[in-house]
């Protein structure tokens, strides 16, 4: 009698996908009440974790049937756990994704590998190293008939053709340098501003459509601008700011304390 009653006692054990979602509806209530205890809404895990929030809360319901694949619940749980400021990986070990974490032993039974003999086991490593010859000795083989190859043809000769060309290149490229550099001086295609603070201003330029400078320079600051085609100043202190065009002689922008905006564009080309 007591030996049935220690067999009906015995309880069975729970299956794999079982014991996921056992594991899932343990580690989502977690996650849930950390969640809360943070103060943290869904849309805000969201954020931190760019996962969806239909997944989310299945992960927090313990839904397993809304999720994807086991090994891509593990993702999910570490992504939610890192979110909330705990180990995600530590966290999400913890649900099991194969046979392999809830029955270890078992691989020693089912494992294909287990099964071979020592006997298979030399016969493979007797293939593995035949295997291993033949591709050596096609290598060495493709070596030598592209060395012989090689020997039998005739060496060309050597002449400098190239040289004389390079030359030429050269000295066009030099040329046309040179030739670009003097054209762009002589039209005066540039402009160029240059700008002294009397008083503490802000200023903002814009070179070629690009803002080079915005921002407060102090009194006594001297500063200049380049542009190719058109340069604007701005400053919210005209008066305080002197400015100078292609090294003219400097001027005040305007009267002081008052906004002005001044565009310069470059001499047209002729």
């Amino acid at each position: 009698m007591k030996w049935l009653r220690k067999k009906n006692n015995h309880q069975p054990s729970l299956s794999l996908e079982e014991q996921r979602a056992e594991k899932l509806a343990e580690l989502g209530a977690q996650l849930w009440a950390l969640r809360q205890e943070q103060g943290l809404s869904l849309e805000q895990v969201v954020v931190l974790t760019r996962i969806p929030r239909r997944l989310l809360q299945a992960i927090e319901e313990g839904n397993l049937n809304d999720l994807p694949e086991p090994v891509y619940i593990q993702g999910l749980l570490r992504q939610f756990a890192e979110a909330l400021g705990l180990n995600g990986v530590e966290f999400s070990g913890t649900f099991p994704i194969s046979s392999a974490q809830v029955n270890p032993q078992g691989l020693g039974n089912h494992s294909p590998l287990a099964q071979l003999r020592p006997i298979h086991l030399y016969f493979l490593y007797i293939l593995l190293i035949v295997c291993s010859v033949n591709g050596l000795s096609q290598l060495l083989n493709n070596a030598v008939l592209q060395a012989n190859s090689s020997q039998n043809q005739p060496y060309p000769k050597q002449k400098s053709i190239v040289k004389p060309e390079i030359a030429q290149i050269k000295e066009s490229v030099e040329v046309q340098s040179v030739n670009d550099t003097l054209s762009a001086v002589q039209q005066g295609k540039a402009v160029q501003i240059g700008v002294t603070l009397k008083a503490s201003s802000w200023i903002r330029v814009v070179a070629d459509g690009k803002t080079e400078f915005e921002g407060i320079l102090p009194e006594g600051t001297h500063r200049i601008w380049k542009a190719q085609e058109q340069l604007t100043v701005k400053t919210d202190n005209a008066g305080g700011v002197l400015m100078s065009i292609n090294q003219e002689k400097a001027k005040e922008m305007g009267e002081p304390g008052k906004e002005e905006e001044v565009r310069i564009a470059a001499k047209p080309k002729f």
